[in-house]
């Protein structure tokens, strides 16, 4: 369904922001998914995988809130997504860079057949390191992450 290659795009998917002093710093990259929620997993983590990033973990927070708080809430996963290759590079360049590893990533149902993916933004993340090399895996990290999130506004 999403295979073959995909050209990067100029303009940018940015779609929230982070106040900081004196500047606003994107800090998610969002896209709709038609569909239920378990439809919508398979086809982002589809995606994921033809753009060499896997899930490496899952926080449910649907269940959480349910078990501590008794709360009722639609599905909402935070999730971890890695490229082993420059998840090494991050940390061979800068060991306690790996405090802003892996590229999260939230899926969240919006209604029955609408859910909503968001993206950490990983080069503004990344950009608290201090390594050139961190810097440039951060820019392939972005590559692959605008590449899902073009893919999903493709197939809206």
């Amino acid at each position: 369904m999403f295979s073959g290659s995909l050209n990067l795009f100029s303009n940018r998917l940015l779609t929230g922001t982070l106040h900081t002093e004196n500047n606003m710093t994107e800090y998610h990259l969002s896209a709709d998914i038609a569909g239920a929620f378990a439809q919508a997993k398979d086809t982002l983590f589809a995606l994921l995988q033809e753009n060499s990033l896997t899930v490496v973990s899952d926080v449910d927070v649907q269940a959480t809130l349910k078990a501590k708080l008794n709360k009722d809430m639609r599905p909402y996963h935070i999730y971890g997504a890695c490229n082993a290759m420059l998840a090494d590079r991050i940390i061979t360049a800068e060991p306690s860079a790996g405090a802003l590893l892996p590229c999260t990533f939230v899926l969240r149902e919006e209604r029955d057949d609408l859910c909503v993916v968001s993206f950490m933004h990983p080069q503004n993340v990344l950009g608290l390191a201090h390594s050139a090399e961190v810097q440039a895996v951060a820019a392939l990290a972005q590559e692959k992450v605008e590449k899902v999130v073009h893919a999903l506004r493709q197939a809206a």
